[in-house]
């Protein structure tokens, strides 16, 4: 039986044999309406409200279990690329966030999830895309956890970031008072630190190096152009890249003093185990989790043509002790 150890103890291509014994609540069914929070007609076997909303230019999913009068609500923050609120993107669909959010609302914890902003195309609300500044993910999600709280509608506010997302529900957390902070699958390094790191356990050496250098440059805050083969970032959206490629989560999280949460996996060939124990190190307060099955996608896998082909199986369940965990730290001294 695999032990689950609690405390410190650009994917490398695309990221079950799932444990049969785990058992999974049933999904909830999903009703959409057109805007706001508009009263649902249940169907017959359909117990959760699920309204569209919009907060700004950002559009949002908001899902909230029968029955229960102020019951806790949990932001989910995508991970990279242009992701949209089920947690899928163009060229992957893990549907992560729409799991997550169907077991957490099934355990009576609501959920707003939320298109990142170029899921679907690009806003003209969102000004220029050259224009972008990684700052600008931290303010949809403050946005977003402000209309929670001035909603009035929920006894606390929890922020869940998946990989990416983690950092930007760190930097959010820094500028308003959330609740509970869960940071999955999440990198303790800088995102070009990161990325160099993936890439040159890929790429030739002499094919990584240019990158590598010119990853440096646009870090640096230097405009390269041409980019080197292999790193498709055009001269125009290098400031924006470069604002997302220099910002530490480690700092950001001493600072904190919000109840956290910190899960790795063991078969996550994104995020190594050293990026779990440095943000466990930065938080020591925190509550942490290793699952050693789980992959970046927050799947169980058995080896690495499983994790690919997870990231492309929405159907595929999440690693149940994880939602457990997730669950219970939202719910912790509910009501007290």
């Amino acid at each position: 039986m695999t032990k689950h150890h609690f405390g410190i103890s650009a994917p490398p291509s695309l990221h079950n044999k799932v444990r049969e014994n785990r058992r999974l609540v049933g999904r909830w069914p999903r009703l959409f309406l057109a805007l706001g929070l508009l009263a649902v007609v249940p169907a017959a076997d359909a117990f959760a409200e699920e309204s569209k909303i919009s907060v700004g230019a950002i559009d949002a999913v908001l899902t909230v279990p029968p029955g229960i009068e102020r019951p806790p609500v949990a932001l989910l923050i995508a991970g990279s690329g242009s992701t949209d609120h089920d947690g899928n993107g163009p060229q992957i669909r893990p549907a992560t966030l729409k799991k997550l959010s169907e077991q957490l609302v099934a355990r009576n914890i609501a959920t707003l999830r939320y298109d990142k902003r170029g899921a679907g195309g690009w806003k003209p609300e969102f000004g220029r895309p050259e224009d972008f500044r990684f700052k600008d993910y931290a303010d949809d999600a403050v946005a977003l956890v402000n209309y929670l709280r001035e909603s009035g509608k929920f006894s606390r506010v929890a922020v869940v970031g998946h990989s990416e997302g983690g950092l930007v529900a760190i930097l959010a957390a820094q500028r308003v008072g959330v609740d509970r902070l869960v940071l999955l699958t999440t990198a303790a390094r800088r995102q070009g630190d990161l990325l160099k790191a993936q890439l040159e356990k890929k790429l030739a050496p002499d094919v990584f190096a240019p990158i590598a250098k010119a990853v440096d440059a646009i870090m640096a805050g230097q405009i390269v152009d041409p980019p080197p083969p292999g790193l498709s970032i055009p001269p125009a959206m290098q400031p924006g890249i470069a604002s997302s490629f220099v910002e530490d989560p480690i700092d950001p999280l001493k600072k904190l003093v919000t109840p956290t949460l910190i899960v790795g996996g063991g078969r996550d060939r994104q995020v190594v185990r050293l990026d779990f124990v440095a943000l466990s190190t930065a938080s020591p307060a925190a509550k942490t989790l290793w699952l050693p099955d789980m992959n970046h996608v927050l799947n169980d896998v058995s080896d690495d043509a499983d994790d690919l082909a997870a990231y492309t199986q929405s159907g595929r369940p999440l690693d149940a002790d994880l939602i457990e965990a997730v669950a219970a730290f939202i719910q912790d001294g509910a009501g007290r």
